[in-house]
């Protein structure tokens, strides 16, 4: 029979899921091992293997592809243990990337961190100046080549950077967007020098206007690739001689997948790929459930992460920014926040409590893990509350010490703040849930939607603990944690369900609208890029559906918005249709009455993507029913939870999730015991579940 499987390596557990395509799902959850992580990746396959009676080998046999997200590479880039690069740019042009086009004090800043000037700092250089280098070439706007490249000069500078240790060179001209002649040239003229470096070239990595953003783009895809490699590449060997037939693939942050063999080539585009994952499988989960608009909520070991889909797609974002340097590749927007399960507690100078964005991760993790961890997180104050149980985690192979978990509030929060253990561990929850019900709201209403429009889904390890509590006063009309065969490993189950997705771009300033004999122009180019690219993945597709889109942006602002362009042949009226596209969205967003097309509106940059299916149905499957909806058979006992700093700690019913069964209803308070984590269902709440064994909570 075969299989599909998906393995999302987070930065405190991984997760994994296979499912046979005929309605059986199967999950598993494993620490994650840095730095060695490709250990914890094998051990969630023999898990898997062993959910469902097989050997590995059996199992990698069977198995038609695996679908992978790692925070390899996002780590990389946030904690700067990343490849040494060097950069070869146009003579004049290479200090575009310390200059930062007089963005580099505010970029992914908060409103008030910008408004905080006494502070506001750029950040450290991508790359040190003296491996940063210039030849002599010049392209024109219109790709003409005005100046030949001086072939001399590049050797001299690729020697250089070689006899400096450099592991990869990025290399970013001036205009090669618009003709990629030398880009690829100066790629040929270092690999006869050092024939195996690693060589990224900005009209592959990030083929757009604005030289600062394209330059960061090029680098931190050369951060990234050589290590990426170095990671993937032995795990697939790994797999194949473990007797994988089917493909590796890669997650990317645009919700798609590439193969193994591809991915370190465009890897800055698998920074978000674990962020990916969860609204992929809410996509997922709302199509069998009926639902157009939903809010995905993930609150994993270090993160809380958020995003939207409306009217059954993921919202989309052109580009993203990490440690204040752009990354110009095209997204699932996801906001993010460091207050995961593993969010570490601390009180500051000016006595207040902080809750992340520093997290105790895998290693040592949280103190109640007995790894060595002292510092307080969530997950020790949620086993102080008595909303984990000190049995703990992993079916109980991962057990809590509720004397440890004491220690570290009492010694970091308690005292410090005058109040007894448990008034800090009530603190800490509430904390939790109003950091993440502030991000939703953000994300939300900046978006220009009505939350009271929205359903929210909720997973992740310690998403199901808190969703009660962080969508309350959201206005959502109710929440989902989806339970049944995935629990936690629901961002996992996202990977499995994924198609393969590719884009390929173009940038051309200009009014619009334009003719449309330019967009078919525009567009036939790039879907037969795309054409291209699928053919290299060397993978058997069940269909490819495509589609279209363009920045646009009122004259004289400096942010466009990506407009959707229709997938009919282009006629007279094609322009001005995508035109109306984008005053609607516009206006949306900032407020009707906002745009003002006399003003003008330019084009900036044209893009295509392509969706290929892999034909497997990665599916829910449909849960027993109860023959009533009293889950008395469910009821493991009671224990003593504190949900409410007014009520204090009450015996509060505990249920297990793998004996309830659709239709059965549960009335708050009450806790639902799950392997890989805890449901929580305050007072006020009613949980039902649904046919797929989700449990549906509804506000009274």
């Amino acid at each position: 029979m075969p299989y599909a499987l998906g393995i999302d390596v987070g930065g405190t557990f991984t997760d994994a899921v296979a499912s046979d395509g005929a309605g059986r799902i199967v999950s598993a959850k494993t620490p994650t091992t840095p730095p060695n992580r490709e250990v914890g990746v094998m051990r969630a396959i023999e898990d898997l293997a062993g959910e469902l009676g097989l050997g590995v080998g059996d199992l990698l046999s069977q198995t038609d592809f695996i679908a992978h997200g790692t925070t390899a590479s996002i780590n990389a880039l946030v904690q700067g243990s990343v490849a040494e690069v060097g950069l070869i740019a146009t003579k004049g042009h290479r200090d575009a990337i310390y200059i930062m086009n007089a963005e580099g004090r505010t970029l992914g800043r908060s409103a008030h961190e910008i408004q905080d000037t006494l502070r506001r700092r750029k950040p450290e250089p991508l790359l040190p100046k003296y491996r940063a280098l210039e030849v002599t070439e010049r392209i024109d706007y219109t790709g003409r080549v005005l100046v030949p490249l001086d072939e001399d000069e590049v050797r001299r500078a690729a020697r250089s950077l070689v006899s400096q240790g450099v592991e990869a060179i990025a290399v970013c001209l001036l205009w090669s967007f618009k003709n990629p002649a030398h880009e690829r040239r100066v790629r040929e003229l270092v690999h006869e020098i050092a024939p195996d470096l690693y060589v990224t070239i900005s009209s592959e990595v990030s083929p757009r206007i604005r030289e600062f953003a394209r330059t960061s783009t090029t680098i931190m895809n050369a951060q990234v690739g050589p290590r990426l490699r170095t990671y993937l590449l032995p795990l697939q060997k790994q797999l194949e001689e473990g007797g994988l037939k089917g493909p590796l693939l890669v997650m990317q942050s645009e919700g798609g997948t590439i193969t193994a063999d591809r991915a370190p080539e465009h890897a800055i585009t698998t920074v978000g790929s674990v962020l990916s994952g969860g609204v992929i499988g809410g996509k997922r989960l709302a199509e069998q459930l009926g639902h157009r608009n939903v809010i995905t909520t993930d609150v994993g070991g270090t993160t809380f992460l958020a995003g939207l889909i409306v009217d059954g797609e993921p919202v989309m974002a052109p580009g993203s920014i990490v440690n204040q340097f752009p990354i110009n590749a095209a997204t699932i927007r996801v906001h993010t926040i460091g207050s995961g399960g593993g969010a570490l507690a601390s009180v500051d100078a000016g006595g207040n409590l902080r809750l992340g964005p520093q997290s105790a991760e895998a290693v040592p993790g949280p103190a109640c893990y007995g790894d060595g961890g002292t510092r307080p997180t969530n997950t020790d104050a949620n086993l102080v509350l008595g909303i984990l149980s000190e049995r703990g985690l992993l079916g109980g192979r991962k057990p809590l010490r509720m004397d440890l978990a004491r220690e570290a509030i009492r010694e970091h929060v308690a005292e410090p703040l005058g109040l007894t253990v448990e008034e800090a561990a009530i603190a800490i929850h509430e904390v939790q849930n109003a950091q993440a019900g502030d991000l939703l709201r953000r994300a939300v209403v900046q978006a220009g939607y009505d939350p009271r429009d929205f359903v929210a889904y909720a997973f992740g390890g310690a998403g199901p603990a808190h969703c009660a509590g962080y969508c309350q006063d959201l206005g959502v009309s109710e929440v989902v944690v989806p339970l049944g065969p995935v629990a936690s490993a629901f961002s996992a189950y996202g990977l499995a369900a994924s198609d393969v997705v590719l884009s390929a771009e173009l940038s051309d300033p200009s009014s619009f609208p334009v003719d449309h004999t330019v967009l078919e122009t525009h567009y036939s180019r790039l879907e037969a890029d795309l054409q291209r690219a699928l053919d290299r993945q060397k993978v058997k597709f069940h269909d490819v559906t495509l589609q279209r889109e363009v920045d646009l942006r009122y004259s004289m602002q400096v942010t466009e918005l990506a407009t959707t362009v229709p997938d009919t042949e282009f006629t007279e009226r094609t322009g001005e249709e995508i035109l109306e596209r984008f005053e609607e969205q516009y206006e949306r967003i900032n407020g009707s009455g906002a745009g003002y097309r006399e003003a003008g509106v330019q084009a900036i940059t044209y893009r295509a993507r392509a969706q290929a299916s892999l034909g497997f149905p990665v599916r829910l499957p449909e849960v027993p029913r109860a023959p009533g909806p009293d889950p008395a058979e469910a009821l493991l006992g009671e224990r003593s939870v504190c949900l409410d700093s007014q009520i204090g700690f009450a015996p509060t019913p505990v249920y297990d999730y793998a004996r309830l069964r659709a239709g059965h209803e549960l009335v708050g308070p009450a806790i639902v015991d799950v392997p890989t984590t805890v449901v929580v269902v305050p007072a006020g709440v009613t949980g039902r579940v649904d046919h797929l064994g989700n449990l549906v909570l509804s506000y009274q």
